[in-house]
């Protein structure tokens, strides 16, 4: 697969909650960095290695969202390396409340395998969908 039809596999499968297949495409000790002050890490520093973001990422969401979705706006692409601009959709279950938040994702590759993931998103947009009340 190229950089970019890895890219959108993964999202396909984020969709669909398949951790094991996404997990399959990230090198052993990927960086996994969520945006600053997004809900499951707020600090935003990194994990490093696929058991920490089963533990602190996966484990953590699993269930909680319903009809997510990442809808790709643009990519650009260099040789290892990959900008993903669009936005998140769906359900925050335990709130109920929709998200149509602003997301850019910065995907670095090392052969052939996911070696960093950067989120940058609109944190407040995400935490009011899942703030209670």
């Amino acid at each position: 697969m190229t950089n970019t039809e890895t890219v959108q596999f993964i999202y396909e499968r984020f969709a669909q909650s398949d951790a094991a297949a996404i997990l399959g495409t990230f090198a052993d000790n990927i960086e996994f960095r969520l945006a600053e002050g997004h809900p499951y890490q707020p600090s935003g520093d990194p994990w490093f290695g696929r058991e920490a973001i089963i533990t602190h990422f996966f484990k953590r969401g699993n269930g909680e969202w319903q009809d997510w979705k990442m809808n790709v706006h643009d990519i650009i692409s260099s040789d290892d390396a990959l900008l993903v601009e669009g936005r998140y959709t769906g359900l925050y279950i335990p709130t109920g409340k929709a998200m149509d938040v602003q997301v850019c994702h910065v995907w670095r590759f090392t052969d052939g395998k996911v070696s960093s993931f950067h989120q940058y998103l609109d944190s407040a947009k995400l935490q009011d969908a899942m703030r209670a009340g």
